[in-house]
């Protein structure tokens, strides 16, 4: 792997809730430079990093239900198609974890397609947020993303209790259709961290230590 290579794998974000404008241009400045997959961000500035990705590749990605999934469908479904309005590539969807813990599928796959409809062809990471569930349920969340037609699972908003770990990666990978991708997210600050969760599986990598990453990934590799 090559660090253009690791860069494409990586959706830089920049998710604080204190993000001023300033800081998102410099989020846009660090993943344009880098070569990103996409850069995450928060709903409200999503028309400011259409503006500055423009032609740089990084696609723009947006979160529908952060950070907690706890808002009901209706407002989710509003907050993608505000995202994608205002020209979001890419959602990252945070699942009803209440609704999986007390075993409410139907709730749960209706969700996720509801998001995937308003979303019109761009690609649709739904969030399980593994920290807060058994292997049990990851598997039963991994089941109604894919019957649901999403393209990614995403393990974790990188704001809960913990974030990916390899087991999660490789539990997520096995319990997917090979359509599917990982993404893996939270809890990553150092190239060894997230060389072992590329090696379990993941096919993206959500992390705002990018900079420093690939940094390590070069000292490691010279």
């Amino acid at each position: 792997m090559t660090r253009k290579e690791l860069a494409a794998m990586i959706d830089h974000t920049q998710l604080k809730p204190f993000a001023t404008p300033d800081m998102i241009a410099q989020a846009c400045r660090d993943a344009a430079e880098a070569g990103c997959a996409a850069l995450a961000i928060n709903g409200c500035n999503v028309a400011q990093c259409v503006k500055l990705l423009a032609g740089t590749g990084v696609k723009v990605c947006a979160g529908a239900g952060f950070p907690l999934g706890a808002a009901t469908t209706a407002v989710k479904v509003f907050e993608a198609s505000e995202a994608v309005k205002n020209g979001a590539e890419e959602l990252d969807m945070l699942i009803n974890i209440g609704a999986l813990k007390a075993k409410n599928t139907d709730y749960v796959r209706d969700e996720i397609k509801a998001i995937i409809k308003e979303a019109k062809g761009r690609i649709v990471k739904v969030i399980i947020e593994t920290c807060y569930l058994t292997d049990e349920e990851k598997v039963t969340a991994c089941k109604l993303a894919a019957e649901a037609g999403a393209d990614f699972v995403k393990t974790s908003t990188g704001l809960g209790t913990g974030g990916a770990t390899p087991h999660d990666v490789a539990l997520i990978r096995a319990s997917l259709p090979p359509r599917m991708k990982v993404k893996a997210s939270g809890g990553m600050h150092s190239w060894p961290e997230v060389k072992a969760n590329i090696e379990a599986g993941a096919d993206r990598i959500g992390i705002s230590a990018t900079v420093k990453v690939l940094d390590e990934f070069d000292a490691a590799n010279s």
